[in-house]
């Protein structure tokens, strides 16, 4: 896709190419360096310390500063809760609207917005200023390699029971997905805190494997897993298949007419993995600045070499490409929005809350 590269784990810089900046430019530069002077910008986090959004959210905030014209202080906050709604709704409704706020979206949410999943999430995606995509990463459903389910085929024989989170994230619609179009058994078990917390219930063996993790946040968060073959990838989403892994592609796997525009949308949604914004009506030239400085960013050479010592891969998307993509999801045609709401709404029957837990962020 046009506006995404790859940091390759051996620190291949992006090739991004600014403008020259001409006398205009630079008033406007003047006029944003004024502003962010001596300012903290807060970037609210959608999830708990030391998961992947989070762990993304702080490698970009670690540089991002420096970039952004008056070197304003990054200042992290944690806002977990609602499969990142609570977060989203707040940036949206209740956060300045200068351009002193950034946030991490949930993956989930373009598609719960499109589809109307939930009646909580009051923010409207298509408009925040989106500033770029972090990664776009394959989202993988994957269980403890102690179950008895080792293949999708395995998963369409027998219940599988699933960790999940909240109604909005994709922890839920993934494996409801796969129980609709593919005919799979699994049981969903939502209402866990925090992705880790899905990780410990499998090595726990309270729940056999966890709804829906990008690739690369197991990678980068959760390396001994991966290392030592403790998770075993069922499937993985997203437009490309990534050889690392043995997991078929959902794209690549044998679907009705009927529900093959579900698999399409739902693999480009995929592709929003770690999207950066600001506040809806934030000023232009605050938002092309920040734009400008999560490019600068991510070509950064110490960035760079921070996220190879945290294992981030990075594949790059320009905040005017996650523009695009956003507003094509939430304004995707009414009968391909009624499929996919169907296909990822899971059945009643295939779902249990775990007690006493409240809906929360992956």
């Amino acid at each position: 896709m046009q506006g995404m590269r790859k940091i390759a784990p051996c620190g291949i810089a992006l090739g991004l190419g600014l403008a020259a900046a001409g006398a205009p430019a630079a008033a406007l530069a003047d006029a944003v360096s004024d502003f962010y002077s001596g300012k903290q910008v807060r970037f609210i986090i959608r999830s708990g310390v030391g998961g992947g959004y989070d762990s993304y959210a702080r490698l970009l905030g670690r540089h991002i500063g420096r970039h952004i014209p008056g070197a304003p202080q990054i200042v992290p906050i944690n806002m977990p809760g609602g499969g990142g709604i609570i977060a989203a709704n707040h940036v949206a409704i209740a956060a300045p609207k200068d351009g002193s706020i950034l946030t991490m979206v949930s993956q989930g949410l373009p598609v719960d917005q499109a589809l109307g999943l939930n009646t909580t999430l009051k923010a409207d995606l298509r408009t925040f200023n989106w500033i770029g995509n972090m990664s776009a990463s394959n989202q993988v459903l994957a269980v403890w390699h102690m179950s008895q389910t080792k293949t999708l085929d395995d998963a369409k024989k027998r219940e599988t029971l699933i960790g999940s989170t909240g109604a909005g994230s994709i922890s839920t619609q993934l494996p409801a997905l796969l129980n609709n179009v593919l005919g799979a058994k699994f049981k969903i078990v939502v209402g866990y805190p925090d992705g880790r917390d899905v990780n410990l219930a499998m090595e726990r063996q309270e729940v056999e494997g966890r709804g829906a993790n990008p690739w690369v946040s197991y990678k980068s968060t959760t390396p001994k897993l991966v290392a030592d073959k403790h998770i075993v990838p069922l499937v993985q989403v997203g437009l490309e298949r990534d050889p690392e892994m043995e997991a078929p592609l959902l794209r690549d796997l044998p679907v009705s007419a009927e529900n093959k525009p579900v698999v399409e949308f739902y693999s480009k949604a995929v592709m929003v993995g770690r999207p950066v914004a600001t506040t809806p009506d934030a000023p232009k030239d605050r938002v092309a600045a920040l734009r400008r400085a999560f490019d600068a960013t991510l070509r950064d050479p110490d960035f760079i070499k921070d996220a190879e010592a945290q294992r981030a891969e990075i594949d790059y998307m320009s905040g005017e490409d996650l523009q695009r993509i956003i507003a094509e999801l939430v304004g995707a045609p009414e009968d391909v929005r009624l499929r996919v709401r169907n296909a990822i709404r899971p059945d009643m029957n295939a779902m249990t809350k775990l007690p006493g837990a409240k809906d929360s962020s992956d």
